[in-house]
């Protein structure tokens, strides 16, 4: 990979970065944002809603009970409810989509705050 190549991506990335940021604090201004196993994730009342990663090849939008968004646009990830969309371009990021998907992590959540107390069961929430 050039030197080119890797500037190129690190400012899509940085792009992608600020766009999620601005449109999450903008879309749940009731989260607290913290840096969680070394990256920003939302919460609210201490359940993690909404956060991204950077991967290999790609930023990784998590929603913690994103499967019970169901939504076609949102990939399932892991073995528990969660779900993902990556981009490699801010163009590829649809706010309309991104919005409804906020609204949906208010109203749809699994109770990851207690899943260690529980012994790794998930309940709704809701």
């Amino acid at each position: 990979m050039s030197r080119h190549t890797i500037i190129r991506n690190q400012h899509n990335d940085k792009a992608i970065c600020e766009l999620l940021a601005n449109e999450i604090d903008s879309n749940l201004p009731e989260a607290a944002n913290k840096i969680w196993h070394a990256h920003p994730v939302w919460f609210l009342e201490g359940n993690p809603i909404v956060g991204y990663s950077k991967m290999k090849d790609s930023m990784r939008l998590l929603f913690w009970s994103g499967q019970s968004f169901e939504e076609a646009g949102l990939q399932p990830e892991g073995s528990f409810k969660a779900a993902e969309v990556r981009y490699t371009s801010v163009e590829q990021i649809n706010k309309e989509d991104l919005k409804r998907w906020l609204e949906k992590s208010k109203t749809i959540q699994w109770d990851y705050k207690n899943i260690v107390k529980r012994k790794g069961v998930l309940e709704r929430l809701m």
